[in-house]
């Protein structure tokens, strides 16, 4: 590896939005420091299953579904 282009690697503290936390390498920060998550897997719909709501703009949901929604795939 060549000296001096590459950025510094080292272990920083992550803390979730249930206050649990855990120790990570990166190169965000300096060392030792703490990186609080605003979204997380403890709170993200994509992990925690919840429903994301679907806008209909300019009816193009509404035409999808009225063309392909009888579509079922064998």
């Amino acid at each position: 590896m060549k000296k001096g282009i590459h950025p510094n690697y080292h272990f920083v503290n992550v803390q979730l939005n249930d206050g649990t936390s855990y120790r990570t390498r990166t190169t965000w920060g300096t060392a030792d420091q703490k990186l609080t998550l605003d979204i997380d897997p403890s709170t993200h719909p994509a992990w925690t299953g919840g429903q994301q709501q679907l806008l209909d703009r300019g009816g193009r949901l509404t035409r999808f579904n009225k063309k392909f929604g009888n579509f079922v795939k064998s």
